[in-house]
C-alpha cells in the first residue's frame, strides 16, 4: 500500500486509536488538538493535593486498549497496566437499602437475591444470558459498519437476523426488566445502564440490557495511575510510532474539492492531506469545519444524549462504607428521566454517581482524604439557567449523601470544582455539552448514527463518541477500528 499523509481533527480516544492504527499501516500520521493536552473529555487535573480524573470514571473492556499495543507489535504491560475491582458499585437507596455488586456474577445474583428479594436463579441466569446476546450485537453492531451492505449479507448478520426476537429491539429497556424482575429496586438498578450512553431507559430499547455483561461478565478494571494513564500510554505509543502532534493547534476548516476532502486550515495556515479524519462532535463538524460542503440535516437534527453535571471534591475525611463506584438513587426515577429529554431540566431528586479514586490509589488524596468525583446526568445545553441549576443541584447532592452517610458532608469539602454542560461544551466542542452525540431513545437509533465514512465527502473518516458505534471509551475505540478498516477497504 502507498504512505498516505493522514491528518486527524482532535486527539480524544477515537483520534489516538485511529492514529495509532494508520501509522501501524505505514502511513505518516499527524494529529491537530485544540488544547494543551490529548486526550479529550479522558484528562486530568490537581489541586492542593487531590488529583481528579475530569472525565470517564469507569474502565470496561481493557483488551480495546491493549489491542493497539498488539497491533504495533509492543508489549501493553510496557506501556499500561490495570487491575480487576473486586467490587463493581456500591448502591443506596433512601430507605437504608445497601447493595453492593461483585466481579463475579453469581456473588452478584446472591447479593441482590439477599438484598432485594429476587429469585437468585433469575438473577444469574438474566446475567450469564447477555453474553450471548452481546456476542450477537457486538458482532453485526460494534464491530462493523452498518452503512454497507456487506454488513448486513454476512453470516453473523443472519445470525443475527435468527436472534432478533430475543434481542429486545421492540420493547423498553424498563419494559423488559419489570417484566423479569420483581422488585422495583432490581428494574431500577438495571434501568440505570441507559445512562452508559446518555439515554432513557423508558424510551430505549432492550437492546441495551447488554451493558451490564460488560462489568458482570467480564469485570470493572482500574488502570494503574487513573483513568488517565489509558490517554497516557496512548499518546506514548503514537509518539513511538511517529505520530506528529499539532496542540493549541485549532482546526478552522476541512479543505474539500469536488466532493473530497484534501487538506485541514488552521491558523497557522494550510495543510495538504490523502486521508481526513475528524474526532470532533458531528455538529461543529459540519457547522464550523464543513459549512461550504451539503449538511446531513437528519443527522444533525436528532435528539441529544443527556449531558453531566460533574462536582469535583476534595474531602478532609474517608468513609469505610464508600467503595470507588457508588451511586444514590432516586426515589422518582421515571420523573428524573421526564425532566431530563422531555423537560430539559434537572430533577428535584436526581441519581447520584460517586467516584473515588483514592479508595485504590491512596495517592490520589492527601492523607486521611478522598478524591470525589460527583456527576448526575443533566440535559444537554439549551440556554437554561445552568448558575441556578448548579446552585441547586449543589445542595440536593449534599443533603442525598448527607442523609445516607448520616451526617453533613459539607464540612468536609475542602477542595472544590465542577463541569456543567455549558463548559463541557466549551472545553471539548461537545454540541451542547451531550456526552454521547445523539440519544439512543428510539428503537432505530443505532440505524441513525453518523457512519464512519459517507461517500458524499470522500477521503474523510469519522470518529468518536458522536458516530457509529457511540459514546463511551469502549465504542470510542470501536469507531477507530471499523473505520480504519473501511479505509483499506476503500485503499
Amino acid at each position: 500500500m502507498t504512505m498516505k499523509q493522514v491528518g486527524v481533527v482532535g486527539s480524544g480516544v477515537g483520534g489516538l486509536a485511529f492514529a495509532i492504527r494508520m501509522a501501524c499501516l505505514g502511513h505518516q500520521v499527524q494529529v491537530f488538538e485544540a488544547n494543551s493536552f490529548p486526550g479529550g473529555k479522558l484528562s486530568e487535573f490537581q489541586i492542593n493535593g487531590f488529583r481528579f480524573d475530569a472525565g470517564p470514571s469507569l474502565f470496561t473492556l481493557p483488551h480495546l486498549v491493549d489491542e493497539l499495543f498488539t497491533l504495533a507489535n509492543k508489549n501493553p504491560r510496557d506501556y499500561f497496566d490495570y487491575q480487576r475491582l473486586p467490587e463493581v458499585c456500591r448502591y443506596f437507596w433512601e430507605d437504608h437499602t445497601r447493595l453492593v455488586t461483585l466481579q463475579n456474577a453469581a456473588d452478584t445474583a446472591h447479593e441482590i437475591a439477599k438484598n432485594l428479594g429476587e429469585n437468585e436463579k433469575n438473577i444469574l441466569d438474566f446475567i450469564l444470558g447477555l453474553q450471548e446476546k452481546y456476542q450477537i450485537i457486538s458482532e453485526l453492531f460494534l464491530e462493523n459498519s452498518l452503512h454497507q451492505a456487506s454488513t448486513w449479507l454476512s453470516k453473523k448478520a443472519w445470525n443475527g437476523y435468527l436472534n432478533i426476537p430475543q434481542l429486545g429491539m421492540f420493547s423498553t429497556m424498563h419494559h423488559a426488566h419489570k417484566n423479569r424482575f420483581k422488585n422495583a429496586k432490581t428494574v431500577q438498578l438495571f434501568d440505570r445502564y441507559a445512562t452508559y450512553n446518555g439515554s432513557d431507559p423508558y424510551q430505549t430499547p432492550a437492546t441495551l440490557s447488554i451493558i451490564p455483561h460488560l462489568e458482570y461478565n467480564i469485570g470493572a478494571f482500574f488502570p494503574r495511575g487513573g483513568m488517565i494513564a489509558i490517554t497516557q500510554s496512548m499518546y506514548q505509543l503514537a509518539t513511538d510510532l511517529g505520530v506528529q502532534f499539532h496542540f493549541n493547534e485549532k482546526v478552522n476548516r476541512i479543505l474539500c474539492e469536488n466532493k473530497q476532502a484534501v487538506g485541514l486550515e488552521t491558523a497557522q495556515g494550510e495543510y495538504p492531506f490523502d486521508i481526513l479524519a475528524s474526532n470532533m462532535d458531528i455538529r461543529p463538524s459540519y457547522q464550523q469545519l464543513l459549512l461550504d460542503q451539503i449538511q446531513p440535516k437528519r443527522l444533525l437534527q436528532q435528539e441529544k444524549s443527556s449531558s453531566g453535571i460533574i462536582f469535583y471534591w476534595g474531602m478532609s475525611k474517608q468513609w469505610a462504607e464508600l467503595g470507588v463506584h457508588n451511586i444514590f438513587f432516586s426515589e422518582q426515577y421515571q420523573a428524573e428521566f421526564k425532566a431530563l429529554f422531555t423537560d430539559k431540566t434537572l430533577s428535584d431528586d436526581p441519581t447520584v454517581y460517586l467516584h473515588i479514586s483514592s479508595k485504590v490509589a491512596p495517592e490520589d488524596a492527601p492523607l486521611g482524604g478522598e478524591n470525589w468525583f460527583i456527576l448526575i446526568n443533566a440535559p444537554a445545553n439549551e440556554g437554561q439557567n445552568w448558575d441556578e441549576l448548579l446552585r441547586l443541584t449543589r445542595e440536593r447532592i449534599i443533603q442525598k449523601i448527607s442523609r445516607a452517610l448520616g451526617e453533613d458532608i459539607s464540612s468536609y469539602i475542602v477542595v472544590e470544582d465542577y463541569l456543567d454542560p455549558r463548559r463541557i461544551e466549551e472545553r471539548t466542542s461537545s454540541s451542547g455539552g451531550a456526552l454521547y452525540g445523539n440519544a439512543s431513545n428510539n428503537r432505530f437509533a443505532a440505524f441513525l448514527r453518523h457512519p464512519n465514512y459517507r461517500s458524499a465527502i470522500k477521503n474523510l473518516y469519522w470518529i468518536g463518541g458522536s458516530v457509529h458505534p457511540g459514546g463511551g471509551i469502549p465504542l470510542c475505540l470501536s469507531s477507530a477500528k471499523i473505520a480504519a478498516k473501511l479505509f483499506q477497504e476503500n485503499a
